[in-house]
């Protein structure tokens, strides 16, 4: 099944797409982790209702949180992005919408595209209570849905984040025509903007 017919066979499942806390005026935050940082933040920079993303490090320890040694695969980190959002424009069941079927696939275990290794595996990691529950019971829907062929890959962990080195931050929005962005990247962009239109900012 092709991610535009998952996406509308999603339309279909009456999933939970906006989190008991929805009401809340105040900032919240998401930790989201989905293949190389780069293009995550890029399309969560792209969500209305989101007021920052930071690439960083997520599910290792804070003292070899730095790209050299995240990129040996013995840490424990995942490339993660941390999301701020204004619940009162955009759900915490919105952004998993766009996590799950247009920033990566949840079905890789450990890689995504050409990268590979634990630290491209694909992570939820809840900040509240709520946000575990909430997710935990968004990927039991998509599995008993079977909308993929594979069972979905996305695990459930807990840990600190730790934003990643200057150089990281906005990479692909300073750097759209990198040959790495550009080829895998952009088209995630793309997909945003047809398939959450009203949800997309340029």
């Amino acid at each position: 099944m092709t991610r535009w017919s998952r996406f509308a066979a999603l339309a279909l499942l009456n999933l939970p797409l906006a989190s008991a806390s929805a009401a809340s005026p105040h900032t919240q935050t998401a930790v989201l982790a989905g293949g190389c940082f780069w293009g995550m933040e890029w399309v969560f920079e792209h969500v209305r209702g989101v007021t920052s993303v930071v690439s960083g490090y997520a599910g290792g320890a804070a003292k070899d949180a730095n790209y050299d040694a995240v990129s040996s695969e013995g840490t424990g980190h995942a490339e993660a992005v941390k999301i701020s959002y204004d619940p009162s424009k955009v759900s915490y069941g919105k952004l998993l919408e766009v996590y799950f079927l247009v920033a990566h696939d949840p079905t890789e275990v450990n890689r995504q595209g050409p990268d590979s290794g634990p630290s491209y595996r694909s992570a939820i990691f809840p900040q509240t209570p709520e946000q575990e529950r909430f997710a935990r019971a968004y990927i039991a829907k998509l599995n008993s849905a079977h909308i993929w062929k594979r069972p979905i890959a996305t695990r459930i962990e807990h840990s600190g984040f730790y934003p990643a080195e200057a150089y990281h931050q906005g990479f692909a929005e300073n750097h759209p025509t990198y040959p790495y962005i550009a080829i895998n990247d952009r088209p995630k962009l793309t997909a945003l903007k047809q398939r959450f239109p009203t949800l997309y900012k340029g």
